[in-house]
């Protein structure tokens, strides 16, 4: 495994004041400490697939720091090198890096020798891998995150089999030919969970009181509404959020899964141990939570004949559009509908139902189409993007302002990059890529709307 995403910070230092609204946002209308900066993730940004004594991952194989994936393989330390070199560059620029272990480049060799995360066995490869960063990194490195979206890697990667390593039930995508979409995302969510815990424990246990760091997990959820004022409706929009949300916090904050998960999945959910529960429970010191998009909730019901799925299984129709009218405009990605005051209302949402953990948003953005026809002057210009930060920030603030203790925001993302799915065909970069000239960079509208805010 290698480090897989790095969040690069810029903390003012200009105080409080008055209140703001959309149009008129400013650093300084945020807590001195409060943290802005942007994200980054190694598998989309660095390239380098088969340098630097880097192993394949799943994605290289379904796209065509541990060579061998666990710690009997050997450590790579041409892998090391490259991250302390790029840890202490960061810190001489007054950058503080928060440190995400895992963003879904599990190595591929593990998913040959037992199925990757579909084996508690990558339980104690990861715990091995999670105490070598800390050991190599954690005198610098303050911030750690353990896995990043475990929902978008467990469904994308086991249910709908849009991302690697590409399982599901022939019955969710045609051509499917292995896996199980009604089991295989909870078994690979669960030994996530298992495998956190467990790189949490060996963090406290051995590093954090010397090296004095904190240690989470980041989530993503979209914002649930209700399609009507029904009862059925109202209900439906929690199952959703339960089935995203909740299916990660309930175990980090009460120890089990959401009792709607447990009622409708049944058997094919994992059962923690009382050992495991407890270490699950409060295995955070923050929480990382990502926000994009939102989506209105209609309740279902299902007959005999329904295939399990996970698709299925929270008994909601989700959708994006109600009598007509779209929840927010579309962006470049088919998945991203605008709908900046769901960041505002998760927040709440989790200050209500959670007891107000501390929370870094530690990723929030938008794209628009990779237009290779566009002129490069008219590419930069990308008005859109200043007005969804203008609008997120400002729901964040009102968050804030209502008790949630939210302590950072960082943007997705510094530059264009691989977007999974959707390859380059999309750019969520503050900062250009010119893909056809040597991939030089340059500074968007938005980068430089950025900058300004930083200083206001």
């Amino acid at each position: 495994m290698s480090l897989l995403l790095m969040i690069f910070l810029l903390s003012s230092t200009v105080a409080a004041r008055a209140d703001a609204n959309p149009g008129k946002i400013a650093r300084s209308q945020f807590p001195r400490d409060f943290l802005f900066g942007t994200a980054s993730s190694a598998y989309q940004y660095e390239g380098a697939a088969r340098e630097g004594g880097r192993g394949p991952s799943i994605w290289d194989a379904f796209t065509h720091t541990h060579p061998g994936g666990k710690l009997s393989g050997g450590v790579n330390m041409e892998g090391i090198n490259y991250y302390n070199n790029l840890i202490d560059k960061l810190i001489s620029e007054g950058i503080e890096p928060f440190v995400t272990l895992f963003h879904w480049d599990s190595p591929q060799v593990l998913e040959q020798q037992y199925g990757g995360f579909l084996s508690q066995l990558i339980v104690e490869d990861f715990k091995d891998y999670a105490s070598i960063c800390f050991r190599e990194f954690g005198d610098r490195v303050k911030y750690w995150i353990t896995f990043n979206e475990p929902w978008s890697f467990s469904i994308g990667g086991y249910s709908s089999g849009t991302y690697a390593p590409g399982r599901c039930s022939s019955s969710a995508k045609p051509g499917c030919s292995m896996g199980d979409s009604g089991r295989e995302p909870y078994i690979v969510a669960h030994n996530q969970l298992l495998a956190h815990a467990a790189a949490v424990q060996v963090y406290r246990d051995k590093y954090q009181i010397e090296q004095k760091g904190k240690i989470s997990i980041t989530i993503v959820s979209n914002w649930i509404i209700p399609y009507s004022n029904s009862k059925e409706d109202k209900d439906a929009s929690k199952r959703a959020l339960d089935f995203m949300y909740g299916w990660f916090m309930d175990p980090l904050t009460k120890g089990h899964y959401p009792l709607s998960m447990k009622t409708l999945v049944g058997s094919r959910l994992p059962k923690f141990t009382k050992e495991q529960a407890r270490a699950i429970k409060g295995s955070f010191d923050f929480i990382g939570l990502n926000y994009y998009s939102a989506r209105y909730a209609r309740n279902t019901k299902h007959n005999s004949n329904t295939k399990e799925s996970y698709s299925t299984d929270s008994q909601t129709d989700q959708r994006v559009e109600r009598n007509g009218t779209y929840i927010g405009p579309k962006a470049g990605s088919s998945w991203l509908y605008i709908y900046p005051r769901g960041i505002e209302e998760l927040l709440l949402y989790t200050k209500k139902t959670y007891n107000n953990p501390t929370i870094y948003i530690t990723e929030n953005g938008v794209d628009e189409i990779n237009n290779e026809n566009l002129p490069l002057q008219e590419a930069l210009i990308d008005n859109t993007r200043i007005e969804f930060y203008q609008q997120h920030i400002f729901y964040v603030q009102r968050a804030l302002k209502q008790g949630v203790d939210v302590r950072g925001y960082f943007a997705w993302s510094l530059f264009d990059n691989f977007e999974w799915v959707d390859g380059y065909s999309v750019r969520f970069g503050l900062n250009y890529i010119n893909y056809k000239d040597g991939l030089k960079r340059y500074p968007k509208r938005s980068s430089q709307w950025f900058q300004k805010f930083l200083h206001h």
